[in-house]
């Protein structure tokens, strides 16, 4: 059992998983950085470098800090490539058949003594760890988007997951100057069983013609003193995400509550998945 994490592979070079790796870099982990997508992974790539350059231009950190964390980076273009790392985070599509196929590949892949844990803000831990031969070592990450700025990941102990392994992941995430809040595997974890039907109930007052969206958002941000309204951050988030949680809630529970709104349908049917896209309930185009 490894009780000091030192090497880390990020499956997904996303806007999250180059967040992840990123930070872990900049906390001097070795850190590889995976994507099946060649041309994900070289963008994964640009935005950290970007993001630290910024960083520097702000006086949020020095050149030689920026130059070490870049070192402490690498791209490589299969699993084997990362070798024997101590702890791997999963942060690909939030679709449980992909995450699945990852992890079984993962737990013939790494050593024994490998941590396995996932970034997925709803899936359940307790269903990941059940295809690999080592659920005791499966934990669910939940990382806060943007990665660099948010302070909180959510770790989510599955029905096996060991103590060891909870104390490991906590420190780990508590060394990369984050605060770690234990919850346990239930649909939505805390964060997004809280947070998606705010943005659904936001989504139904727009499609029941109670108020604009712009309205919507005033509302929220000046009478709840919210930094961002629902319906802007549900387009940052990205409209197919904020869907795909939905339905995890309302599969999970079984309650008319979680049901997800039509027009979050509609939208994402039509490709208006928010900020990505260039339009969800705003135009960014």
């Amino acid at each position: 059992m490894i009780d000091q994490i030192r090497n880390v592979l990020v499956i997904g070079a996303g806007q999250m998983g180059s967040g992840i790796a990123q930070v872990f870099a900049q906390s001097h982990y070795k850190v590889f950085l995976y994507d099946n997508q060649p041309e994900a992974l070289d963008r994964g790539w640009k935005a950290i470098t970007q993001r630290l350059k910024k960083q520097v231009e702000k006086g949020q950190m020095v050149e030689q800090q920026r130059s070490v964390a870049l070192r402490h980076l690498q791209k490589v273009t299969s699993l084997e490539e990362a070798g024997q790392v101590d702890l791997v985070v999963e942060a690909v599509v939030e679709a449980m058949q992909v995450k699945a196929d990852i992890f079984a590949a993962l737990d013939t892949l790494m050593p024994e003594k490998t941590i396995l844990a996932s970034n997925t803000s709803s899936l359940p831990i307790t269903e990941i760890a059940a295809v690999t031969q080592r659920p005791q070592q499966v934990i669910g990450m939940h990382f806060m988007n943007p990665v660099p700025v948010m302070p909180l990941v959510e770790v989510i102990r599955g029905l096996a997951t060991d103590d060891a392994v909870y104390e490991t992941v906590k420190q780990t995430a508590e060394a990369l100057g984050k605060t770690a809040v234990e919850v346990m595997d239930s649909p939505g974890f805390v964060s997004n069983r809280v947070l998606m039907p705010m943005i659904n109930e936001a989504i139904y007052a727009v499609y029941e013609g109670v108020a604009t969206p712009e309205a919507v958002d005033a509302v929220m941000k000046l009478g709840m003193n919210h930094p961002m309204g629902p319906l802007t951050l549900a387009d940052f988030i990205g409209l197919d995400t904020c869907l795909s949680i939905m339905e995890v809630l309302h599969e999970g529970f079984g309650e008319d509550k979680y049901r997800p709104c039509p027009l979050l349908r509609k939208y994402v049917k039509a490709g208006w998945l928010g900020k990505k896209t260039g339009k969800g309930f705003y135009n960014y185009s």
